[in-house]
């Protein structure tokens, strides 16, 4: 299944698609710009257009690669896939690998964090350096997330996802300071047309809580193997979600950390989309 009928409108996203073909799925992706690359991480429930500000602003100086995962965007809705953070990291590896992406900074953002994480483990000698924003990658213990996490999983609010779109229609306005202009809501909600293809967002909403044992095993691997790699924290201070709090770890865990604090709530790249991409531009041409 995949979200073909969807097409985006070049004025809002002005590259051009590409396609690899994956062990698990197909997957879309751009890929901007030369230079040293960066690979741009989407969580829930956007894909590669969120995006879309940075990359016109850094493929000048750098090669901007964002993919969608599986389920989101104009990427494949496998039947078959399980959607959860364990098999994402496993796809972008994969993907990563395909690529040959060396000299590599990886940006995460909400579930793009920790899927990340995952790569920068399983790729050391691939990395230059990463960029965290508004994310994390550990079994959280903070009460407002297990508490949205545990309401997301029950069978009402499944049904509204699955049903209503609810994850996009609700969720994305809240999570901005700045009203999105109806067209650019609209590419957020157009990948997901039906019931089937919002399977990954919805398993997205459990997997906070699922995916405990997994983040804890990524914990302690992150905190063996990556302390020296760069870390740049682009973070919007009015998320209500992850919170200016969630920078406390990356700190404890990274010995060259720099933190960028924006006037934003949790969707940095729509809120901030010129103050992130220089913060990045700064960052790596130390």
């Amino acid at each position: 299944m995949t979200s073909a009928e969807f097409r985006p409108d070049p004025r809002l996203f002005p590259f051009e698609s590409r396609w690899h073909e994956g062990s698990t799925a197909r997957i879309h992706y751009i890929d901007e710009g030369e230079g040293d690359p960066i690979l741009f991480l989407h969580g829930n429930p956007t894909w590669s257009f969120l995006f879309r500000g940075l990359v016109i602003r850094l493929k000048k100086q750098f090669r901007c690669v964002a993919p969608d995962l599986p389920g989101f965007g104009l990427s494949d809705h496998p039947l078959d896939y399980r959607y959860t953070p364990e098999e994402h990291a496993k796809t972008i590896t994969e993907f990563a690998r395909s690529l040959d992406l060396e000299n590599l900074t990886i940006m995460g953002h909400d579930w793009g964090g920790p899927i990340g994480m995952k790569v920068a483990v399983e790729e050391p000698d691939r990395m230059r350096a990463l960029v965290m924003g508004n994310t994390w990658y550990w079994p959280t213990t903070a009460l407002h997330l297990k508490a949205f996490s545990w309401v997301m999983s029950t069978g009402y609010m499944q049904g509204l996802i699955h049903k209503k779109n609810f994850f996009v229609q609700r969720i994305i306005p809240l999570g901005v300071k700045h009203s999105l202009a109806p067209e650019v809501l609209q590419h957020y909600q157009g990948p997901f047309p039906t019931f089937d293809s919002r399977a990954g967002i919805a398993e997205f909403a459990r997997q906070i809580g699922l995916s405990a044992n997994w983040l804890a095993q990524l914990e302690i691997d992150v905190r063996r193997n990556l302390r020296e790699l760069p870390l740049l924290l682009t973070w919007g201070m009015e998320d209500l979600a992850f919170t200016p709090a969630f920078m406390d770890v990356f700190l404890r865990d990274f010995e060259r950390a720099s933190v960028v604090r924006l006037d934003a709530k949790h969707y940095i790249q729509e809120d901030a989309p010129g103050e992130v991409s220089r913060a990045i531009l700064e960052f790596l041409s130390v």
